[in-house]
């Protein structure tokens, strides 16, 4: 059974580029255009019993941010599941606040792909 990873970024291509990085090492690939959609998608796996293993979100989105959309999934049954924020933001301070919020690793775009999964591996490990 693949490892569901949900994928939270305005950008298509990004979040193209992330299932291709994905896909062939086995993870299943759910997308979602914003932190309000996320949440969405959060509830709809939920009902089909598909837990994710990890999300991975931008900061910058429209209708809901990356910031709050990490709050709102650290108040549900989703409070346990890693978060990887994948940004153009560099700065000290939104790193903080988005540790803060709950995120449990940050990766700067343009990512590299091998980065990525290595991370992604990291964090899904111990669910096999």
């Amino acid at each position: 059974m693949s490892k569901v990873i949900l994928v939270v970024d305005d950008s298509a291509t990004l979040r193209m580029s992330v299932e291709m990085t994905l896909s062939p090492a086995g993870y299943e690939v759910v997308h979602a255009r914003h932190g309000q959609e996320g949440l969405e998608r959060l509830q709809e796996l939920k009902s089909q019993d598909k837990l994710p293993a990890m999300i991975i979100s931008d900061i910058n989105m429209p209708v809901m941010d990356g910031i709050t959309f990490i709050k709102e999934v650290k108040k549900g049954p989703f409070r346990y599941l890693p978060i990887l924020v994948l940004t153009t933001e560099r700065e000290d301070s939104k790193k903080l606040e988005g540790k803060k919020a709950g995120a449990a690793g940050w990766l700067v775009k343009p990512f590299k792909p091998e980065t990525l999964l290595a991370v992604v591996r990291k964090f899904t490990r111990s669910l096999s």
